[in-house]
């Protein structure tokens, strides 16, 4: 541990901060919000000579007097500069050499790049023929693939085959999670178009080798065949013949076009998947784009009106908005990368590189001129009978488009963002294509993040007068079990209903079931209320129990009620005895922290990320791919209020055992992270089970926190195993809280 005082200047304003440079600068940058309310990703820190304090510098020896400056805040004007306290003349002069020599730097960096560009062009131009025969050649065929996808009734096909309301309702759990409860149209067309992708992946089926049509078992191929007149009724012009290593039957594998005939056979490779999931996007409306990569790729484009660009999709991968995919984490050699829709033919391989001047390289077909030339040709015939206005429309687009292309190229590439291998296909054959690589996409840089889990809290307080009601009834632990499993079948029945008009009927004329809901019900209320829904009785003399208000917050509660309950049946089962005494934690959890920020060492994207830890859901975790060997993360309490922890309880994730905490230490701060307490150390902890909850008492309590810290020291086995992961974590305050 090495502490250091430093004295930040931000806003005309000194704050002195205490800091353990051990922590490393994402913490120290959370503490800096804490006090300025700066989010980390907009900070800018300064020190002596304005040297920028980056991931790399060393936090020991750096000055005492930084300058905090947000981004949003950064001074417009060029050359412009902000003065730190006590500066003088003379001083401002030498920090503005020292700006103008650190641009310089990076100017002469791009010099260097378009330097390469020229001589990459130039050498082009001598070794490269202009014809562009063999560019129109292979563009020309996608051309008319595209134009299926305008057709209305592969369109109706493909929108039935979509569970719509399904996909809908994932997309604004996924934006309620965010705190959006009430989006945009855009925003809930782009979540929309994500849960299409995610859903496409796990509908589709990719294909090495078909399993034999007579015995299922594993096949060989055994080279092409000539297409039949039914496969080529659907674009097959290209067969593959396998035969069976048990049986010796032959199993055919049409490469179908059609991507009528791939709604039906839901399964192929990179093409068939590309084909398939575009034809999709364009069902929905999404403007759509089949994007060629001539070193033997497809995938997707779509215009997102709520990003106001265009955006990457793989359905193959299940990977959005990252580009730079197959250059940084497939390690292909790009050269061609064409993107082809209806209105249009665009070369967009810019978007897929920061090593263009190494791309150019390899762009032997033609000349760049006469690439051009070809593409504008193509999609003037694209185009021919197109309005005035859509024309006007469609080259303000592509101007735009172009002028994004070429400043993306050319900025630089975030590498806090560790981009997967590739994922599909076995693990043979991406070896063989050099395409294997990491197996996640994480970031080592994480934004604060918001928790959106009131509910989860609401959901664990409303089971205390549940189970105060059976102990006042004299219920034995078997009775409480099933009053618990009658209602969770009733919540069954509602989760299965439309999710905008969740309703079900209970009959409730039997003398037991008019019992059990004129007796127990009414202590239900709570919860269906956290649960967004109530309860009715009709003139027919049935129980109805429907939605209360907006049906997302009741999408978004019920995976949690679920868990829950089954923790609680859990929790009844191992008490001796079911009275009064058992009413208390873990059984009772009551005062569960909740709304709070967010800030971890390192996370998985999208699916692990940090505030997944505190959703309250088994299914969901937070995932550090680094964490093996020592990771944290921060929990900064809503509006400066503060709490005395009591507890706490973490949870095993669904896999992996080897990835489970095994030492931890639980700190609290009083001051927003720039001193911390101990308050509880752990070693030597075993989960026995997945999805196992461990609670875990503070014995030195009376200390006041505004933000928790939990730093995860080892994991059980680290030695073939890099990764971290919890399932949840859940933190317990005394009753009392202040602000």
């Amino acid at each position: 541990m090495v502490a250091r005082k430093f004295l930040v200047h931000h806003a005309d304003s000194n704050i002195d901060v205490e800091y353990d440079t051990n922590d490393g600068l994402e913490v120290f940058k959370f503490q800096l919000f804490s006090l300025t309310s700066i989010p980390p990703d907009e900070q800018k820190i300064f020190g002596e000579d304005d040297q920028l304090v980056s991931e790399d510098s060393d936090l020991i020896s750096i000055s005492d007097k930084l300058r905090l400056v947000s981004i949003s805040e950064e001074v417009e004007e060029e050359g412009r500069l902000i003065p730190i306290e006590g500066e003088d003349d003379e001083e401002k002069v030498e920090n503005k050499a020292t700006q103008e020599a650190e641009l310089a730097l990076s100017d002469e960096e791009l010099a260097r790049m378009l330097q390469a560009e020229e001589e990459a062009l130039m050498f082009q131009q001598f070794s490269v023929s202009e014809d562009n025969g063999v560019i129109e050649q292979k563009i020309r065929p996608y051309i008319d693939q595209v134009l299926l996808y305008e057709d209305p009734h592969r369109q109706e096909v493909a929108r039935k085959s979509v569970p719509v309301e399904k996909l809908e309702e994932k997309a604004l759990v996924a934006l309620a999670k965010e705190g959006s409860f009430r989006p945009l149209k855009s925003e809930q067309d782009h979540a929309f178009l994500l849960q299409l992708l995610f859903w496409f992946k796990q509908s589709f089926r990719w294909v090495h080798s078909p399993p034999c049509d007579g015995c299922g078992n594993e096949t060989v191929n055994n080279g092409m065949g000539a297409p039949q007149p039914s496969e080529t009724l659907h674009g097959a012009s290209r067969v593959e013949i396998y035969s069976c290593k048990v049986c010796s039957r032959v199993t055919r594998f049409p490469r179908y076009n059609d991507p009528l005939k791939l709604l039906e056979t839901r399964k192929g490779r990179c093409g068939e998947w590309a084909n398939c999931f575009t034809l999709y996007c364009r069902a929905f409306g999404y403007e759509s784009r089949l994007v060629m990569d001539f070193t033997d790729h497809v995938w997707t484009e779509c215009f997102s009106p709520f990003l106001g660009r265009w955006m990457h999709l793989d359905p193959c991968e299940a990977i959005y908005d990252k580009p730079l995919l197959y250059e940084k984490g497939w390690k292909k050699k790009l050269n061609y990368t064409i993107a082809i829709a209806k209105d249009g033919v665009y070369d967009v391989t810019k978007r897929y590189t920061r090593k263009w001047h190494e791309v150019l390289s390899r762009r032997n077909l033609t000349t760049e001129p006469a690439l051009a030339a070809a593409l504008h040709k193509l999609t003037r015939e694209c185009r021919k009978n197109f309005t005035p206005e859509v024309l006007s429309a469609l080259e303000e687009r592509d101007k735009n488009e172009a002028e994004a292309i070429e400043r993306d190229c050319h900025s630089k590439d975030d590498a806090s963002i560790s981009l997967p291998g590739r994922q599909s296909g076995n693990e043979e054959w991406r070896i063989l294509r050099s395409e294997f690589g990491s197996d996640s996409l994480s970031s080592s840089s994480c934004p604060v993040r918001k928790c959106v889990d009131e509910h989860v809290t609401k959901v664990y307080n409303a089971l205390l007068p549940i189970l105060s009601k059976l102990v006042d009834q004299s219920y034995s632990k078997s009775r409480a079990v099933e009053v618990l499993g009658i209602f969770r079948k009733i919540l069954v029945d509602i989760k299965n209903s439309p999710f905008r008009s969740r309703r079900t009927t209970i009959n409730s004329a039997s003398n037991d079931a008019q019992y059990f809901f004129n007796q127990i019900l009414p202590s239900f209320s709570q919860l269906l209320d956290a649960l967004s829904l109530k309860s009715e009785l009709n003139t027919n003399g049935k129980v109805e129990i429907c939605l209360a208000s907006d049906p997302v917050r009741t999408s978004l509660a019920l995976p949690v009620v679920f868990h829950a309950l089954d923790d609680v049946v859990h929790n009844v089962n191992q008490c001796d005895k079911f009275n009064k005494g058992s009413l208390s934690w873990p059984l009772v959890k009551l005062n569960r922290i909740c709304s709070g920020l967010v800030l971890a060492s390192g996370e998985e994207i999208p699916v692990g990320i940090a505030t997944s830890a505190f959703d309250g859901m088994r299914l969901s975790k937070w995932e550090e791919p680094n964490g093996a060997k020592g990771c944290w993360i921060i929990y900064k309490v809503v509006d400066n209020q503060v709490h005395e922890l009591v507890a706490y309880e973490l949870m095993s994730a669904n896999d992996v055992p080897e990835r489970d905490p095994m030492d931890w230490v639980v700190e609290g701060s009083s001051d927003a992270g720039l001193t911390w307490r101990v308050l509880d150390k752990q070693t030597s902890q075993i989960f026995q089970n997945r999805f196992q909850r461990k609670p875990f008492n503070i014995k030195s309590q009376g200390f006041l926190s505004n933000a928790f810290r939990i730093r995860f020291l080892a994991v059980r086995e680290a030695k073939e195993n890099p990764r971290f992961q919890i399932g949840s974590i859940d933190l317990y305050a005394a009753n009392s809280t202040t602000s």
